[in-house]
């Protein structure tokens, strides 16, 4: 493991280091005093982690450090300082440790001991693909589909990095960002707060960060996914193939309509998710239109039926999939359920809509119902 120090006193600068030196096999590859050749440093080698005086000239340590991290989100920070009224925000930023002047042994003995915690290979190998959940959950999982259990710091957090998904291949804009998330502060702190926010995503992702990686981009930030899939790209890539349904790949559409377990981001009252939930929707719905009328047409009435009660059960607007219903029943001679398909429909679009069933249903059924009467 390799280490930088900066500190702008000479003589903690040596300390530190011959304490680091007896007490463990770090490697110091550099100490500093001026913190931009520091960062510099940092910037064109690699370094594992920072020792970092907090009250150093010309800029604030925790200001350096959250540029840093900006670049090395891997990057561990031990902040060394004389004063312990910089440990909240200190750690707001998860830094490794926190460590007051004049060191010493006994304390950076703790700091190591959390060093060798933390670095033993946490990185999960490419070997296997991991999935994004954006169908009602927003929810990572494994190829055996255990949920990653990732602790996300605020809700705010959690929405910034959906929102880095939903965008996933687009440099999003950092003013975008600050505008969706901190319009209520000036714009100096709204900025501090974005940074923090995506070092937190960095964080929580650490252990998948082979996986999923946020890039800073000139003045944006692009989501990065490798070996992983998401549930709303394999949805839609293959209902747009548009392979016509048949017996050789019904199977594969139930699949694939089986990725639809909820609306998209359900339960997450986005106002930016709401265009695209309204979208998937539609899609899911009119793929299993199609599908049920497949089932209907080859006389599988009762799997046509069960999509059918599933589409008005998750969307009791859609007319077409009561009319097929009650063709369906028709077909069987199950009066009973024509008439009661009818009737929710006709209470379901007079309470939500004050509307009245399509004219073509209506004549449709009043048709039914003169053939039955003869």
């Amino acid at each position: 493991m390799k280490a930088i120090i900066i500190d702008d006193e000479q003589l903690a600068l040596d300390y530190l280091e011959q304490l680091l030196l007896n007490i463990t096999d770090l490697q110091i590859v550099g100490k500093y005093l001026d913190p931009f050749r520091g960062k510099e440093a940092i910037e064109n080698n690699n370094v594992d982690i920072v020792f970092l005086d907090i009250q150093i000239p010309e800029i604030n340590g925790i200001e350096l450090a959250e540029q840093l991290l900006e670049m090395k989100p891997k990057l561990s920070i031990v902040f060394v300082t004389a004063y312990d009224n910089f440990a909240i925000k200190a750690f707001e930023l998860n830094a490794l440790d926190y460590i007051l002047k004049p060191v010493r042994k006994e304390r950076l003995l703790n700091t190591v001991e959390r060093i060798k915690q933390k670095f033993p290979d946490q990185i999960l190998g490419k070997s296997e693909l991991l999935h994004i959940c954006m169908f009602q959950q927003g929810i990572i999982t494994d190829s055996s589909n255990n949920v990653l259990q990732l602790q996300w710091r605020t809700n705010k957090v959690l929405q910034l990095f959906l929102y880095l998904v939903h965008h996933r291949g687009t440099i999003i804009s950092k003013a975008q960002l600050v505008e969706l998330l901190w319009r209520e502060y000036e714009p100096k702190k709204a900025f501090a707060q974005l940074y923090t926010a995506i070092y937190h995503i960095r964080k929580t992702l650490g252990a998948i960060s082979n996986y999923i990686s946020i890039k800073n981009i000139s003045e944006g930030y692009l989501i990065t996914l490798e070996n992983v899939d998401v549930d709303v790209d394999r949805f839609e890539n293959f209902i747009q193939t548009g392979v016509p349904i048949s017996k050789d790949t019904i199977g594969e559409y139930e699949r694939v309509l089986g990725l639809y377990k909820g609306e998209y981001l359900q339960g997450y009252d986005y106002l930016w998710a709401e265009s695209e939930r309204q979208r998937l929707q539609l899609l899911w719905v009119s793929t299993s239109l199609k599908i049920v009328n497949w089932y209907f047409s080859n006389h599988e009435l009762e799997r046509a039926v069960e999509i059918g009660f599933d589409i008005i059960s998750r969307n009791p607007l859609v007319e077409e999939a009561y009319f097929l219903l009650m063709k369906i029943f028709a077909s069987m001679n199950n009066r009973l359920f024509v008439h009661q398909q009818y009737q929710q429909l006709k209470e379901v679009l007079y309470k939500e809509l004050n509307e009245e069933p399509n004219q073509s249903i209506t004549y449709w059924y009043n048709q039914w119902k003169e053939n039955r009467a003869i």
